[in-house]
């Protein structure tokens, strides 16, 4: 039986029309005319100019300063309305559009939105106009007790068997994977992440970890199997909690694993490693400091951390459209403002990586399974959800292609902490724990 959890995707009936799922109206969508040719270059400038044509409803193509040569990709056009839609709000519109298949695109979408991207990117670099009408007109929800369970229900209860169809079938991992050997299958990769993240924290057996929203709990249980650990994680997805405390019970782990269903804000004990993997995207700005008093409530005088996040080389919001119809209230952050997180209370920052690319790459592993199984997802949801969500992992792999967006992991310590390993070399070379990645 379909599930209709995703819920209705951007600018309601703009057109009045009936669509199909090729992306046409039915109906001509209009006479076309000459303030409509106009306004198709005028949306074409304010995106950079790329080698764009546009196709408007009755098959006339618009070129912009690059006329008809070598232009990469056709934006055809339903309707009218969707024109004036995307020139009033580009962000958020073009998803909310494309998923309707009111507009659609002729050519490679990753290859279009990397050009969109790029050439966007060109247009802005000596102007703040973009990124503070975009705040005007887009701005997250709010991250409070209550907002941020909502926010995390809209995504992440849309059902384990739709993520198991195309995450990871070890570990269930929804967060970057770590490609020593570029060759690896993300299976292999998310394994090599969780070892690289604990080689970070320098797991010893015995010692006690909290771990702020833990996904399916595939971290706790590999710590708790591979290090000797305990763990308490929370998360306030009931999903994924459920999930999370049936496969401990399978593993044998449930004893050495605590997975409570409650916000980090509310997180209670005395433990030796903090540690959040993908959480703090969803946590905002304004909580930064209220995160670092939790983490400096809970953790004892010779703790250590690591806090793994997709953030920015600077300030900005997250896409208008995946912030509102994917990941509400989402929040990528610079490292500067992940200092408030540790300055505040006097952590010291020992080590800091980015995978940027090695999040494209597991973004492109994740998109591979997504088309494998569209029959299997055409039985659980609609013809938008797909298109949303194909465009939402496309945009993603871009994001980081681009280097719109990074992926930090930062380590951190109690300042008298003075037991430090004098070279990285523990993060590459085998130890009593797994092997070496």
């Amino acid at each position: 039986m379909r599930r209709d959890k995703f819920e209705p995707l951007g600018v309601p009936d703009i057109s009045n029309r009936e669509m199909d799922w090729t992306g046409s109206a039915r109906g001509d969508g209009g006479r076309v005319t000459a303030l409509d040719r106009w306004l198709a270059r005028q949306l074409l400038g304010a995106v950079g100019d790329p080698p764009f044509r546009i196709v408007l409803w009755n098959g006339e193509a618009v070129a912009g300063e690059h006329g008809a040569q070598g232009v990469s990709a056709e934006l055809r056009f339903a309707d009218r309305r969707a024109l004036l839609a995307l020139l009033h709000d580009p962000e958020l519109h073009f998803g909310d559009l494309y998923s309707a298949g009111r507009i659609d695109i002729d050519g490679d979408l990753l290859d279009f939105i990397e050009t969109a991207y790029r050439a966007l990117d060109a247009k802005i670099a000596d102007s703040h106009w973009h990124q503070r009408l975009s705040r005007l007109r887009n701005r997250p929800r709010r991250n409070s007790l209550t907002g941020s369970r909502s926010n995390i229900h809209h995504h992440y209860d849309l059902g384990n068997d739709f993520y198991e169809l195309w995450l990871d079938r070890e570990v269930m991992q929804y967060t970057c994977a770590y490609y020593p050997d570029p060759s690896m299958t993300v299976e292999q990769a998310q394994v090599a992440k969780l070892h690289h993240v604990c080689r970070k924290l320098r797991l010893e057996p015995g010692q006690t970890v909290v771990e702020a929203g833990c996904g399916w709990g595939g971290l706790a249980r590999f710590m708790a199997k591979h290090y000797g650990v305990k763990v308490r994680a929370y998360n306030i997805s009931h999903e994924q909690v459920s999930f999370a405390r049936a496969r401990a019970e399978q593993e044998g782990l449930a004893d050495r694993v605590e997975y409570v269903e409650d916000d980090y804000r509310n997180i209670k004990g005395d433990f030796d490693i903090f540690v959040s993997v993908g959480m703090l995207e969803h946590v905002g700005t304004d909580h930064y400091r209220e995160l670092g008093g939790v983490v400096d409530r809970c953790l004892k005088d010779r703790g250590r951390g690591l806090i793994h996040t997709i953030g920015r080389n600077q300030a900005g919001v997250m896409n208008a459209w995946i912030e509102k119809r994917i990941f509400p209230g989402a929040y990528p952050p610079t490292l500067g403002q992940m200092m408030e997180i540790f300055e505040p209370w006097e952590f010291s920052v020992q080590d800091v990586e980015n995978l940027r690319l090695h999040y494209a790459r597991t973004l492109t592993h994740w998109l591979e399974r997504f088309d494998q199984n569209l029959e299997r997802i055409r039985d659980m949801f609609d013809e938008r959800f797909i298109r949303a969500w194909r465009l939402y992992l496309v945009g993603s792999i871009a994001a980081f292609t681009t280097g719109s967006l990074q992926l930090f992991q930062v380590v951190f310590e109690r300042p008298q902490t003075n037991d430090l390993p004098w070279s990285r070399a523990h993060l590459y070379t085998a130890g009593s724990h797994g092997q070496a990645q």
